[in-house]
């Protein structure tokens, strides 16, 4: 990944840059790497990323270089042998059809035909991905650092980084036994070292080196006889890898225990070495592989190979700005290193030398994790990842290991009270609501869940009568100083709130104009304001508020997620509940829709927010942490004369899509402006500055621009959840970014981007929806569905 980086850079025409290696290039994890090259992913950027790679290694790098790559465009098959894995295929050869890339479903003797010794027996189907293969992870790695180093770059081995240090003048300076190299920016692309040198630069990376085997073996004479080399198979339910070596096989299996090393450090003189085999660990995975390719039964074993590759606790890499940190990059910790390298090297350096990502880069952001994740949590995470390689990915998939991590003061008794938790940031967020008290494990699936009627009942109390929820995972900051006003003026496309009290909505943007956040504005004093953001951007948020604080001499910007909890009421009983806690006046003249004040609510001292989420009279209570539980059971005893509900984060999303309402990190992303998400009633803009103003004055010459709309979908079984593909005369003409079922509206619902050059008038009765292999007619809803006058949040 650091040669990858290093080559990208040359490519945009920088010249003055240096790797650092401690060993040899390819030293850690890539020398030993099997080099399998894939499209398969479940979100866009990562099957993007993963593309390019195959495309560099396949044909651009050795045209571009000389060198030889060693490419094998053998092509690759997933095999299936339960439904629900099937249905995960045809969620991603959906999300191909929009990306332009070939998945193929393949009946068992198709896959037969493709892989002559294959044993079918019990198979559904299987996944081809024609364009696959793998590459010498060696040869790719050297042409890559040849190829910078004749653009200038310099490559420096067995230089061992002592340590790292922050000069006055705010240069990097990376002390090594042959002196030191001062920088104005530096990328810890460290693999396997990649905590040690973190901790340098003054980071506690979320990374675990967990060990990996595969088997080598000996000649088979099944494999001499064929006439073409076979393709790459994976069987993810017995979860190995098979791939040909010369005229043997390699099998690469990823046991359900698997075993962290180095977790509290590296050895020090650790560099090209391999672990002992550990065939017992292995043994019951190969012998189910050898029952789908019975000539492995006969095949002697050359070697085995164990060692080391990276975990984060969601198995996704490390690609993006150092939190906290200026000028400091990762380019770490994937556990597909070869696979992903050439693209996220090509990602990475675009972003340093652009300013921004060339692609929403949210599934790869550092900062999507925070402190919590400590120790024990990223150990629980990176052995459960590894048990995961090859699990389906669900929809609404929630993992336990590591949890519950941070939780709000009213967590035992939302447990209690029948909630089903899942985790966003480290929080403990409860999902829905079962009846009866807590409740075992539900089934996963890519098609209507058993929770489905249970959210559909917290909904209707939010319409009908009253619901309360914990939002205390919401992101959560103050900004104060002389120069605070100065400060939100320029932090986004929206005017920020004018009057002492009121709310406003505002979107941090990159220099293209993209979304980078979504803040909740509440100004508070002449010289200070609260906002709230996504829960998941907490970090993100916090470093992008201390950045632009950089510019301005009096201001200050604290984080004050864990200080505060949330708890929001809403309904048309709302109002009736609080006013039996609160001497306060809620009406309309005191307290309209998108203003806040401090209330004493049951004898606490509460910053009132008069919005919802959920298009509903409503109220967020925003107060101390500690006083959250004796707030929430008041409330639920104030509210049990109005049938109050407690509703979890599923019935939200169902409510905040009747109201076409946007999200963050799905329908706002970095490659999309706010004017093509729909949202130009909160551009602006004034005589201020602020990043992306130039972009959005020049919207209308926007290379690739497309814009957002509400689908409504009828026919077929399924709903729409997200990365459905959306289809005019079977052309992919747009993309769902997130959907659901409308349970006030008995609707199903996605928001979705389209194409600028698409013309509905011409076309609105042909447009399509393709969830899984079900194609739902859809049409554009010129309004959202529930309430469009704001009529009930205004009441």
């Amino acid at each position: 990944m650091g040669c990858s980086l290093l080559y990208h850079l040359t490519r945009l025409g920088w010249r003055d840059v240096v790797l650092i290696e401690k060993n040899e290039l390819t030293a850690g994890s890539t020398w030993h790497a099997a080099g399998l090259c894939t499209h398969f992913a479940h979100n866009l950027m990562t099957m993007q990323m993963r593309a390019y790679s195959v495309q560099l290694y396949k044909h651009a790098l050795a045209e571009d270089t000389g060198r030889p790559v060693g490419f094998h465009p053998c092509g690759a098959l997933r095999i299936a042998s339960s439904p629900a894995r099937m249905d995960e295929f045809r969620y991603v050869r959906a999300l191909g059809r929009y990306a332009g890339m070939e998945f193929q479903l393949l009946s068992p003797s198709e896959l037969r035909a493709l892989h002559p010794l294959a044993d079918t027996a019990n198979l559904l189907g299987a996944l081809y991905e024609p364009w696959d293969g793998y590459v010498d992870p060696s040869q790719a790695t050297h042409a890559m650092a040849g190829g910078a180093r004749d653009a200038g770059a310099e490559i420096y081995r067995h230089a061992a980084v002592e340590r790292i240090e922050r000069t006055a003048g705010g240069e990097w300076c990376v002390h090594t036994p042959e002196g030191a190299i001062c920088c104005e920016i530096i990328v810890n692309a460290a693999g396997t070292w990649a905590r040690e040198i973190g901790a340098m630069m003054g980071l506690d990376l979320p990374i675990v080196p967990m060990l990996h085997q595969y088997v080598v073996t000996d000649r088979l004479e099944a494999v001499a006889a064929l006439e073409r080399e076979l393709p790459v198979i994976r069987d993810p339910q017995q979860s190995w890898y098979i791939r040909q070596e010369g005229l043997g096989l390699i099998v690469g299996p990823y046991e359900h225990d698997g075993q962290p090393w180095g977790i509290d450090g590296i050895p020090k003189d650790f560099g090209m070495e391999l672990l002992p085999p550990d065939l017992a660990r292995i043994e019951s995975i190969l012998l189910e592989a050898a029952g789908r390719v019975p000539a492995l039964a006969e095949a002697g074993i050359k070697r085995i190979v164990n060692g080391p590759i990276t975990f984060t606790p969601d198995a996704g890499p490390l690609v993006g700005p150092a939190c906290g940190l200026s000028n400091a990059w990762l380019l770490t910790g994937s556990s597909m290193g070869v696979m992903e390298g050439g693209g996220a090297g090509k990602f990475l350096a675009e972003w340093i030398v652009g300013g921004e990502p060339p692609m929403d880069a949210w599934a790869v952001d550092p900062r999507r994790f925070g402190a919590y994740a400590d120790r024990d949590y990223r150990l629980a995470k990176a052995v459960e990842c590894f048990a995961h390689q090859y699990a389906v990915h669900f929809p609404y998939e929630e993992r336990p290991a590591g949890r519950p991590k941070r939780k709000a003061s009213t967590y035992e008794a939302l447990l209690q009270e029948g909630a089903v938790f899942g985790c966003v940031n480290g929080w403990e967020r409860a999902n829905w609501f079962a009846s009866g008290g807590p409740l075992a494990p539900v089934p996963l699936t890519f098609r209507r869940p058993e929770w489905f009627a249970r959210v559909g009942a917290e909904c209707a109390a939010v319409r009908d009568r009253v619901g309360l929820t914990d939002m205390s995972h919401l992101s959560k900051f103050e900004v104060r100083g002389r120069d605070a006003a100065e400060f939100m003026a320029a932090l986004g496309a929206n005017q920020p709130p004018a009057r002492i009290g009121a709310v406003a909505l505002t979107h941090a943007l990159t220099r293209g104009g993209g979304v980078r956040s979504e803040f909740t504005v509440t100004r508070l004093a002449e010289d200070h304001y609260y906002l709230t953001s996504a829960a998941a951007a907490e970090m993100h948020d916090f470093d992008l508020l201390r950045a632009h604080a950089r510019e301005f001499s009096a201001v200050t910007v604290s984080n004050e997620s864990a200080r505060l909890g949330v708890l929001a009421i809403a309904g048309p009983h709302a109002r009736d509940v609080l006013s039996k806690l609160t001497a306060a006046d809620l009406g309309n003249g005191a307290f309209p829709w998108m203003s806040a004040r401090n209330i004493l609510v049951a004898g606490q001292t509460v910053r009132a927010l008069r919005v919802a989420y959920v298009g509903e009279l409503g109220w967020e209570l925003h107060c101390e942490a500690d006083c959250q539980r004796d707030l929430l059971r008041e409330l639920m005893r104030s509210g049990a004369a109005y049938g109050l509900s407690l509703f979890g984060a599923y019935a939200m999303n169902s409510m905040r899509l009747e109201k076409a309402y946007r999200a963050w990190g799905s329908d706002l992303t970095t490659e999309r402006t706010p004017i093509e998400a729909g949202l130009i009633q909160f551009v602006r803009p004034g005589a201020r500055e602020f990043a992306g103003r130039e972009a959005l004055a020049s919207h209308a010459a926007r290379p690739h621009a497309m814009r957002m709309v509400l689908l409504e979908l009828t026919g077929g079984l399924l709903d729409p959840f997200y990365n459905h593909p959306v289809l005019c005369a079977e052309r992919a003409v747009g993309i769902v970014t997130s959907g659901g079922y409308g349970h006030r509206t008995g609707r199903k619902l996605a928001l979705a981007y389209l194409a600028e050059g698409w013309d509905p008038q011409n076309a609105d009765s042909a447009l399509q929806v393709q969830v899984l292999d079900e194609l739902c007619s859809a049409r554009i809803l010129p309004r959202a569905p529930y309430d469009p006058e704001n009529l009930r949040l205004r009441s």
